[in-house]
């Protein structure tokens, strides 16, 4: 049996969380103070997932770049591959929040999403 610590990032808590597994199944989660702890725990070490949090240059507009991040949950082990998709993007002002910077980021389905306004000059 395996055992593995985490500190959960469900809430503000930030639980000591350890997970026992059977091969690929968990067995048991234990330290959590709420319901989420185990949902992420659970998560965590069978499909861990990110959200993606960056910046892309905007061109013509009231600032020189705009915060992105992915509608949602990415694979972890593909972080650097959207990260490196987005080196080189920029987008052209007027940008709204939720506007689409780049579709399908790094093939996994995810759209990259505009998280501010930028007004054009």
């Amino acid at each position: 049996m395996e055992r593995r610590k985490l500190t959960c990032i469900g809430c503000p808590m930030g639980c000591a969380l350890t997970v026992e597994l059977e091969g690929a199944e968990v067995i048991s989660v234990v330290g959590n103070t709420c319901k989420r702890g185990e949902v992420y725990a659970r998560k965590e070490v069978t499909n861990p997932t990110r959200i993606v949090t960056t910046s892309v240059k905007v061109e013509g507009g009231t600032q020189a770049a705009v915060s992105v991040k992915t509608r949602e949950d990415i694979p972890k082990e593909k972080i650097f591959d959207c990260v490196m998709a987005l080196k080189d993007v920029s987008v052209q002002a007027p940008v709204a929040i939720g506007d689409v910077i780049l579709a399908d980021v790094a093939g996994t389905g995810v759209d990259i999403i505009a998280t501010k306004n930028v007004m054009a000059v």
